[in-house]
């Protein structure tokens, strides 16, 4: 993916460190930071904060870069390594199924709290499928106006040069069902908020947007609301 800005590159959320743990998942016996009623953290936390922070690791240092790709001035950072490694792919999922467990109810069972993940067209197809499984979710895609068949509802959404369409097919979501977005990476924000009003039209819940890269200086996340947004990886301009 890349960006229309001179020698940028992509992030994850505040920290230049990309191996840094930013979200760990919680047990039935902690709070939301991880930690038990005393304030110490529980060990599960300790071992996922552990884990996600190696597998960010591993994730930045499988990604590649192309200086004034795909025109001059911009950095193109390519994310495919990651699936042409086994390794690698498998610390992604991971390390997104970790960051997830952020979404999981309250009740002591951990009852996943996501119904539905939608990912966005391409990217969001590569591992949006598998991460829905993981979850115990079911997946939809959302593709640019004119690639879906059937009844679809529409989301415009601005570009450089205009406007483009994102839609998503009708019966995707039933109203109710908490839906999570995913994406490769953030930029201006522009085509996950289109993403957001398709599930909203739908009647949907939308707990959260995640993804794997994010562009920080282009404040994409304000775009989105108040809805969580997680990221995985982040660096620095």
């Amino acid at each position: 993916m890349s960006s229309q800005v001179p020698q940028s590159v992509q992030s994850q959320e505040s920290s230049p460190d990309a191996s840094r743990p930013t979200t760990t998942g919680t047990s039935p016996n902690t709070t939301t930071s991880g930690r038990d009623e005393s304030g110490r953290q529980s060990t599960a936390a300790a071992a996922a904060t552990t884990e996600l922070a190696s597998a960010k690791v591993i994730l930045y240092d499988a990604l590649r870069r192309y200086i004034d790709f795909p025109i001059k001035g911009v950095v193109f950072i390519d994310i495919m390594p990651i699936f042409s490694n086994p390794t690698a792919h498998a610390s992604l999922l991971r390390a997104l199924e970790l960051q997830a467990l952020q979404f999981r109810a309250p009740a002591a069972d951990g009852t996943p709290s996501v119904d539905v993940v939608i990912g966005l067209d391409a990217r969001g197809f590569l591992f949006g499928p598998s991460l829905a499984l993981r979850l115990g979710a079911g997946f939809a895609p959302v593709r640019k106006q004119g690639k879906l068949p059937g009844p679809c509802v529409t989301a415009s959404y601005e570009k450089e040069y205009g406007a483009d369409y994102f839609q998503i097919q009708e019966d995707a979501i039933k109203p109710g069902q908490k839906v999570l977005i995913v994406d490769d990476i953030i930029a201006t924000g522009g085509s996950a908020a289109a993403a957001g009003e398709l599930v909203k039209k739908l009647g949907g819940e939308l707990v959260g947007y995640m993804f794997l890269l994010e562009i920080s200086f282009l404040k994409g996340r304000e775009k989105l609301g108040d809805v969580p947004v997680i990221t995985l990886l982040e660096e620095a301009e």
